[in-house]
């Protein structure tokens, strides 16, 4: 079948390459293999996939402060942060 197709400079590049590499083999040669190994990866791709054993996350209570606002996460991680800060300061001091 004949078809008229516009290819990205990347591609035409790649097929280039695969025409010197692959022994005098014509344009259309090389990109139909190219095609077919595109085809059968994905094939291999997506059966490794349903293979594959679902992720399961593991929860945990760990408990609620009600003087905390657990919506203002970004907050929260702040003043985490402010405390490491300073415990590792009066740490540093206490040391000299």
């Amino acid at each position: 079948m004949r078809t008229t197709i516009t290819l990205d400079d990347d591609v035409v590049s790649t097929i280039r390459e695969e025409m010197k590499v692959g022994e005098g083999k014509s344009f259309k040669d090389v990109v139909n293999e190219l095609i077919r190994l595109g085809r059968y990866h994905k094939k291999e791709r997506s059966e490794a996939l349903a293979v594959r054993k679902p992720f399961k996350v593991r929860s945990r209570d760990m408990g609620s402060y009600p003087h905390i606002n657990y919506d203002k996460t970004s907050e929260i991680i702040a003043m985490l942060d402010d405390e490491e800060y300073l415990e590792k300061t009066e740490r540093l001091t206490k040391n000299r």
